[in-house]
């Protein structure tokens, strides 16, 4: 082993998509399933995430918080899985990782909590609208099987996932793109041996 990995997570949360992940690197882990208000906010993992949030990991000693970087280092951690461009071609690699992070985060959390960005103050926000960003993924994957690279990177793990969840559950539009690239993510191995160690995910539903 590669050191100790323990992967903190709560099946209902966006960790799923880390436990996709770690099943596409394919090293053992422990998993520790934590409980909403009890474990996640006791002092013992607060000491490893402050925020009280998961998903979290521990690897030989080194903890990582946050989705895409968790994505990003255990691509780098365990290089021999293949889920990461050389290191100079991951232009594209680094740009939609954490475009999906940041605007589209930004962006759909606004949609989820009915806020609206008054149209002279869309430059302060630094995504103009969910459309905008949207139309940039949709542009990315256009004639593409991935995002960053001819063929599955963590990128996609991360992409995908959010994706798809926020499809799911009738947040982002079900463009044939975005669907296709889904499906295709979502008939990977590992992505079916992390839904049956999670459990299913709710049925996909039509945007409101």
């Amino acid at each position: 082993m590669d050191g100790d990995l323990v992967f903190y997570t709560n099946p209902k949360s966006r960790a799923r998509l880390v436990r996709w992940m770690l099943e596409e690197i394919g090293r053992p882990y422990r998993t520790e399933i934590l409980d909403y208000g009890t474990t996640m906010k006791a002092p013992a993992y607060l000491a490893i995430n402050p925020m009280g949030k998961v998903p979290a990991i521990s690897h030989d000693g080194q903890i990582v918080t946050e989705c895409a970087a968790i994505c990003a280092y255990l691509a780098d951690a365990f290089p021999d899985a293949g889920l990461a461009p050389p290191p100079a071609d991951r232009a594209d690699y680094y740009r939609w990782l954490f475009f999906v992070a940041g605007p589209f985060d930004g962006a759909i959390t606004d949609k989820a909590l009915g806020r609206s960005i008054p149209a002279e103050r869309a430059a302060m926000v630094g995504y103009s609208s969910l459309d905008a960003v949207l139309g940039a993924i949709e542009g990315a994957l256009a004639g593409q099987e991935y995002i960053a690279a001819d063929y599955f990177t963590a990128a996609d793990c991360y992409v995908g996932a959010c994706l798809s969840f926020y499809m799911r559950f009738g947040m982002v539009e079900r463009r044939p793109a975005f669907v296709g690239y889904v499906d295709r993510l979502e008939a990977r191995p590992a992505y079916l041996r992390s839904l049956a160690l999670d459990g299913p995910m709710p049925a996909p539903k039509p945007a409101a």
